[in-house]
């Protein structure tokens, strides 16, 4: 077996500290409590259980990335919406992640930026749930081009950031 070249990283939580206060658009989201459960949390990388409290947030997650590396990414910086826990929770384990199949939609797409931080291409998915396993197989094969530094997981649907993987040093 070829060793793993990537990781898969959820929010920092450094980053989540600052998003609870004022988000990447410069608001203070009110968390509340979710009735129903199953809001894809950002921070643990699973879905919300009924009654837990949280809060959708602004997340600039490319931009977050070029601040620790020194990357311009320019046009390509963006923020959409994600939701995390109100207070601070246990995370997922940082460096022991797999792919979460609990967050894993029939439709995803891995976007692939290089160190300076440019979208080098997508890779659309399109895999029922069972499946999801294979997402770490695909995300192997955009790791297979050297020039691939980072890879944001995303809805195809909503566009929404699920989570990121970063080449191993």
């Amino acid at each position: 077996m070829k060793p793993k070249t990537y990781e898969i990283r959820a929010i920092d939580t450094d980053v989540l500290k600052q998003l609870r206060v004022q988000d990447d658009a410069g608001h203070t989201r009110e968390p509340a409590t979710d009735p129903e459960g199953g809001a894809p949390l950002r921070c643990c990388l699973r879905r919300s259980a009924p009654g837990e409290r949280i809060a959708l947030v602004s997340y600039a997650p490319l931009r977050r990335w070029a601040a620790e590396t020194g990357a311009e990414p320019g046009a390509y910086d963006e923020y959409g919406p994600v939701f995390i826990h109100a207070e601070a929770c246990e995370g997922p384990g940082a460096g022991t992640l797999r792919y979460p199949a609990a967050l894993h939609g029939d439709r995803r797409v891995l976007r692939a930026y290089g160190a300076e931080g440019r979208i080098l291409g997508g890779h659309l998915l399109e895999l029922p749930r069972e499946r999801s396993a294979e997402v770490e197989q695909a995300l192997a094969e955009v790791f297979a081009d050297p020039l691939v530094t980072l890879v944001h997981v995303r809805a195809v649907e909503y566009g929404c950031f699920l989570l990121e993987a970063r080449r191993l040093a």
